[in-house]
């Protein structure tokens, strides 16, 4: 294959995601909050529409702010911006989740999305009094697809009786502003690649080594294939640390580390629930692959997800924006089409990827549209892949 040719596997597009803020703390400096900082938050999401990113994610947790609220707040401060609302189905019932989702979705002239947790963590879900096991949690995520789904489309009452939910002549429910909402779903269980496989329209993953990456997608792909539906859209996530110079994006990289591990080694930032050794499989996974090495591929980094101990999506793309849009164009190149990069400066870095890193993603993908061969980004800008690449001694930490 040509060295300019276009990998078969590689999306055409890609959308950009990020995660809405409520106030300025963050993992590199907390403050003390009461949760929402309005002025912060209409500011934030603004940033988002004006620095091109298609959507944003309103998280769930026991202790944060409400993700049906934030969403409709979104909605009616932003003209485009789509967001995707976190929704745990143990906390609410699936026909009055349809119900909140249709609502918001034509208050928004069709821009939500919905992204089903099914919990990771047996503490935090008995905070809301959820105490079933994990196989189970994903048995109920998948009745609860099935239920949203029938809520917005079925023409007359339909009655259920199910592991999880029963009811009697519901319907017609509220519909969206068109035909359906896109599910997205996560994780890396069995349970998740099956439940995702066969009911979703989004698969979501953290940034994991590109090798990783594209076998998961694959078996994403390959169940979706044998249950006889569309493949879902990919959804990858990273936390970019870029400057001016790879040089000085390695730099801040180990600043941050070290800021970042003081926080969660004093407690004043991240989920109160997190053990030792974390329950769900996706952050012991990042744990795994911090273990073995620091450094992947183009960018990838691992410690930002060791001194965490991988709390959430937490490996970092370091470099200059050209490194960094190289490396996601890489996880384009394996099928990702949906990007989610979010920053430890959160304001600054969301307003930064938009002057700096988006652009230069499109210009390649256009640049692919029109001749049907690369760009040059990838093949310029190699970052760790370049001959003699050590990260510890452009840092200076040697």
């Amino acid at each position: 294959m040509p060295t300019d040719a276009v990998p078969p596997t590689a999306a055409r597009t890609v959308e950009f995601i990020s995660l809405s803020h409520l106030n300025p703390s963050t993992e590199l400096a907390p403050r003390p909050t009461r949760g929402i900082d309005l002025d912060y938050f209409r500011r934030y999401v603004r940033t988002l529409e004006e620095s091109g990113y298609d959507y944003t994610l309103l998280p769930y947790g026991s202790s944060g702010a409400d993700s049906f609220v934030v969403a409709s707040a979104v909605g009616q401060l932003t003209e485009r911006l789509r967001p995707i609302v976190a929704v745990r189905p143990n906390t609410a019932y699936p026909l009055v989740v349809a119900q909140q989702l249709a609502t918001l979705d034509q208050l928004t002239e069709g821009r939500a999305v919905v992204h089903l947790i099914s919990g990771g963590n047996d503490a935090e879900q008995a905070r809301h009094g959820d105490y079933l096991p994990k196989q189970r949690r994903y048995a109920r995520t998948s009745e609860f697809i099935e239920l949203l789904r029938r809520a917005w489309a079925e023409p007359e009452p339909f009655s259920h009786d199910g592991d999880f939910y029963r009811f009697d002549d519901f319907g017609p429910g509220f519909r969206p502003y068109g035909d359906t909402i896109p599910i997205s779903i996560g994780g890396q269980s069995d349970e998740a690649f099956e439940i995702g496989g066969r009911q979703a329209d989004v698969f979501s993953f953290w940034g994991e080594p590109l090798g990783e990456i594209r076998a998961q997608i694959q078996r994403v792909h390959d169940i979706a294939d044998a249950a006889g539906r569309p493949r879902p859209r990919i959804w990858v996530t990273f936390r970019p640390i870029i400057d001016r110079t790879d040089e000085l994006a390695w730099r801040k990289a180990y600043d941050y580390a070290e800021k970042i591990g003081a926080t969660f080694g004093q407690g004043t930032f991240g989920k109160r629930y997190l053990k030792d050794t974390p329950e769900n499989v996706g952050s012991r996974r990042a744990l795994d692959f911090a273990a073995r090495s620091e450094v992947y591929d183009r960018a990838l980094w691992t410690r930002t997800a060791s001194v965490t101990n991988g709390a959430g999506a937490a490996t970092a793309l370091v470099g200059t924006p050209e490194t960094v849009a190289a490396a996601i164009v890489d996880y384009v190149d394996v099928g990702a089409d949906l990007v989610s990069i979010r920053g430890y400066d959160t304001l600054a870095d969301a307003a930064d990827y938009g002057r700096y890193v988006l652009p230069l993603v499109r210009q390649e993908l256009a640049h692919r549209a029109a001749t049907g061969r690369r760009g040059t980004l990838q093949a310029e800008h190699p970052g760790a892949l370049a001959p003699g690449f050590d990260a510890d001694a452009l840092a200076g930490v040697r």
